[in-house]
């Protein structure tokens, strides 16, 4: 008999009010809502970006939460959750803040539009901040539905480093195909940072001497999740040839009026 889905976490880049409206960041106020009212518990994270409004979203930090370390290239970044609510959708919100990664006017790239050279490193500490934060509320997820290349490296995580811990072992892992491509390569040191117990040399030959591109980041997230959902009528077709070679569990474009009950039908279909 099938387990039925009660709990699940949503992973997201970035989240309307929170940030400008885009195809990521309505699906990420809405779905989690949309959930809820089908009778699902739900935890949402996104990384608290400098362009965050900390007064006017009433952000606030959650000492119980903060104060871990997590070391990334063998320099120890703090870890500051803090909490904020969506009122009209009964929604609360939890943000991976660092000063280190997430203190800066904007999101991934300069006023410039320059994207940030260290967008791989927060890319790490975001993920990794976001397991370690769902283990402290004691929390165990049945489906992990991650939207957004800074998401990219939940797969990986959960099926490798997090995959005898009790609150993960058992989720199901969902990868969003969005529209939202970056344009500066990961630096060569990528998939050295990304080492932790659990995670070996061979689950990282796909991005060994490989431009660490959107297309080969996307590639790699899918490879270890268990269900791929195009969340955008217009994906890169590279990625979307490369699920249907490799004959990965997927679904299709839903419009927006449909996709609730579309993908709470396929997170039903992992389990």
């Amino acid at each position: 008999m099938k387990k039925k889905i009660n709990k699940i976490l949503y992973i997201s880049q970035e989240i309307f009010p929170y940030l400008p409206e885009s195809e990521i960041a309505n699906m990420s106020r809405y779905l989690p809502q949309a959930m809820q009212d089908r009778g699902k518990e739900t935890r949402t994270f996104m990384p608290k970006f400098g362009a965050i409004n900390e007064r006017r979203n009433q952000l606030h930090e959650v000492i119980r939460l903060s104060g871990m370390n997590l070391i990334i290239d063998d320099t120890d970044h703090p870890l500051i959750i803090k909490v904020a609510s969506i009122q009209a959708a009964r929604l609360q919100v939890y943000f991976i803040d660092n000063d280190d990664y997430f203190q800066r006017k904007n999101t991934v790239q300069d006023a410039n539009n320059v994207e940030y050279d260290d967008n791989d490193e927060r890319t790490i500490f975001f993920i990794r901040g976001v397991m370690e934060t769902v283990k402290k509320l004691r929390w165990t997820p049945d489906i992990i539905h991650c939207s957004g290349w800074m998401t990219a490296l939940a797969p990986l995580y959960i099926k490798k480093a997090y995959n005898q811990d009790p609150f993960f072992k058992n989720s199901k892992v969902v990868y969003s195909l969005c529209n939202d491509a970056f344009t500066k390569p990961f630096r060569s040191l990528f998939a050295d940072r990304l080492k932790l117990e659990g995670i070996e040399k061979k689950h990282l030959t796909q991005l060994k001497d490989k431009v660490i591109d959107y297309e080969t980041l996307s590639k790699f997230a899918i490879d270890f999740s268990d269900g791929v959902i195009q969340s955008t009528p217009k994906p890169n077709q590279i990625i979307l040839d490369y699920i249907t070679e490799k004959k990965y569990n997927y679904l299709h474009y839903v419009k927006e009026e449909d996709y609730a009950d579309e993908y709470l039908r396929f997170y039903d279909s992992l389990m």
